[in-house]
């Protein structure tokens, strides 16, 4: 099997030749620049700056040459600007305040605060507050509440649509160009459009935004989930009539050339619970994930990639129920998500997307023995009858020593049979 029919067979929950791999198809399933570099130092390969291909959390690009060292299924198709509205065009290179010089685009601008942290600004713009900061101890970005003083009596729900809108004929022109970028690439093409992403609290703060009017605080939004649901379901509904016309854009551009689609990365779990009630998640957002997963089934062969982290494993059949495939980052290291019990129960409706290795404790602090035990044990569980793609439980921090991310990729390459 080449990458694609490897991925397609494990969506499709049958068996494939061996289990698939993902390092870098989606902004939660990527790796640290910091990790990318030692990771080329490690298999020899060309010395030059690592392009940060998602600044909001620091992951580097995995070129080809790092995608056959590990080994890679898979490949991204991503959005023409990154989490702060800036092009990703033009590199240039920055020193981090870790020393590590790297690529970034050619409009991402920083200044220092008095604290040393390195602020970021929204498409670059300067002249304007920024969004996001980077603290002198972090090795990513936080997001910036810039939230004006709500008056309950003037919220307006277009407010929180600002940066939801129909694909212009640039935008379209854009993807075209992706297309014909990846048109005979033999790799398992992940699609990330966009614009489904309903209330992720990575997003609500629209740091890609110059002037951000609404509700953009994320303990407000969790507070309005409750307090405002009719504005929230207001909001929801007019993203999902506009997600819905970005969508058939895109499959007229696409075709099923990909296999999978990136909707959203809303969190529901804690380490050990849930922020809500399943039965609140059904009222507020299943109708409409629901919407988009069954325009997606009805009308493509694409499979759709739900990112939920912790305890959630009193909302798999929640997330069965709205039209998700896949599952992930598989957070196994929280309550109630034993691998054994997800793959009995839910592993022949969703696929597991991660749930590889512990990336809280076992890759920044266990040895490479254990880690190579634990990869083999999770392996042998989730790749029975197909259903699993490898990657970590979310992406792969910067404190995560060479030698323990390096004994995981050799364990997979032992399980799978490759050298």
């Amino acid at each position: 099997m080449n990458s694609q029919e490897r991925v397609t067979a494990a969506l499709n929950h049958q068996q494939p030749d061996r289990v698939p791999i993902d390092f870098g198809a989606t902004p939660v399933s990527g790796i640290h620049v910091l990790v990318v570099e030692k990771l080329r130092d490690h298999f020899g390969l060309e010395k030059k700056p690592v392009k940060v291909v998602e600044p909001y959390q620091m992951l580097g690009e995995i070129e080809p040459d790092l995608m056959e060292a590990l080994n890679v299924d898979t490949i991204d198709m991503g959005a023409e600007s990154n989490m702060f509205g800036i092009p990703q065009k033009n590199w240039k290179e920055f020193k981090t305040h870790w020393g590590q010089v790297v690529l970034v685009p050619g409009d991402f601008n920083t200044t220092k605060d008095e604290d040393g942290s390195i602020l970021i600004y929204p498409q670059g713009d300067t002249s304007v507050a920024p969004s996001a900061k980077m603290p002198p101890d972090s090795f990513f970005f936080d997001a910036i509440v810039r939230q004006e003083p709500i008056e309950e009596d003037k919220l307006n729900v277009e407010d929180n649509l600002e940066e939801f809108s129909v694909w212009t004929k640039k935008d379209i022109e854009y993807w075209k160009s992706q297309m014909n970028k990846l048109a005979n690439t033999e790799k398992s093409i992940v699609a990330n459009f966009g614009g489904t992403g309903y209330g992720d609290i990575a997003l609500v703060p629209a740091m890609n935004l110059k002037h951000t009017k609404g509700i953009r605080d994320v303990a407000e939004w969790y507070m309005s989930t409750a307090m405002r649901m009719d504005y929230v379901h207001a909001i929801f509904e007019k993203q999902t009539e506009i997600a819905l016309k970005n969508l058939q854009i895109a499959f007229d551009i696409v075709g099923n050339n990909i296999d999978t689609i990136f909707i959203c990365g809303t969190d529901f779990g804690t380490q050990n619970s849930t922020f809500c009630a399943p039965e609140t998640f059904d009222e507020l957002w299943k109708p409409y994930y629901k919407k988009i997963n069954d325009w997606i089934h009805q009308n493509t062969e694409w499979k759709t990639f739900k990112h939920c982290c912790g305890s959630i494993i009193t909302f798999m059949d929640n997330f069965i129920d709205a039209g998700f495939d896949i599952i992930n980052p598989v957070q196994i290291n929280a309550a109630g998500m034993d691998p054994k019990t997800l793959k009995s129960q839910y592993g022949d409706k969703l696929v597991f997307w991660g749930g590889g290795i512990d990336t809280q404790q076992k890759l920044p602090f266990g040895s490479p023995d254990e880690i190579k035990k634990h990869v083999l044990e999770n392996c042998e569980i989730f790749s029975k009858n197909g259903g699993f793609v490898f990657n970590t439980v979310h992406n792969i921090q910067a404190n995560s020593p060479i030698e323990n991310v390096v004994a995981m990729i050799e364990a997979v390459k032992e399980f799978n049979g490759v050298k």
